[in-house]
């Protein structure tokens, strides 16, 4: 599972990594977020072909759903059954997006203390990257529009199975062009990219417990824990 996570990155860094993308003038202002919870703005590059970023809620709202809270328990898809389950399969064909982060967070339990140790990982390069998501649009009875999205999550690396049974599915820049292809893809074409990241690349530190307040979001909850 990811619950919680990071974008911290500036205008300029997220540009220099990801120099295809267009971003628009509005989002060059948005504040470093630094304790990203479920139901908030993320940042998204849907594969709508524009190759822009925009800013989705974070929590899937199947096009069919007759209630938007359903997103409330949706905020992650897990990669081994994308195809199967009806609140993704549609999306997994035809709605992909790259989710842009510098990190989460995990929660790792201590040997005989009910307590658990919350840390944050990114990568060692430091630089801005990309979860797997899938997006949909929800269309109110009120006629509004709610576009949403769930971070993707298979089995962990040798790096983050110490923290958790799951992690997020980050996707290296080479496979960017087929995840945001616009055109429908089979899972055939598509399952090989839902891999653990390689370990190798990733670094942990402990933080804070002012992590655990969603309401918290400064740099207190990244920085080292003594």
């Amino acid at each position: 599972m990811c619950g919680r996570f990071t974008l911290t990155a500036t205008p300029n860094e997220i540009a220099e990594a990801f120099s295809w993308l267009t971003i628009p003038e509005g989002a060059k202002s948005q504040a470093p977020r630094y304790n990203i919870a479920p139901i908030q703005p993320i940042a998204v590059v849907p594969n709508t072909g524009e190759n822009k970023l925009d800013y989705y809620v974070w929590g899937l709202i199947p096009f069919w759903a007759k209630d938007p809270k359903i997103g409330n328990r949706m905020i992650n898809a897990r990669s081994e059954t994308l195809a199967e389950k009806p609140s993704f399969k549609a999306a997994y064909k035809y709605r992909r997006c790259l989710i842009l982060t510098s990190g989460f967070y995990e929660w790792q339990k201590q040997p005989g203390n009910q307590s658990k140790i919350p840390h944050y990982i990114r990568l060692k390069s430091g630089k801005p990257f990309a979860f797997a998501g899938l997006w949909d649009r929800w269309n109110s009875p009120d006629g509004s529009e709610v576009l949403s999205a769930a971070i993707i999550t298979t089995q962990p690396n040798d790096f983050v199975k110490p923290f958790h049974n799951r992690m997020p599915v980050i996707l290296p820049p080479s496979s960017y062009e087929t995840w945001l292809a616009p055109a429908e893809k089979s899972p055939n074409e598509l399952n090989e990219l839902l891999a653990p990241y390689p370990a190798e690349e990733m670094e942990a530190h402990p933080v804070s417990t002012f992590v655990n307040s969603p309401r918290n979001d400064s740099p207190e909850c990244i920085r080292r824990a003594a």
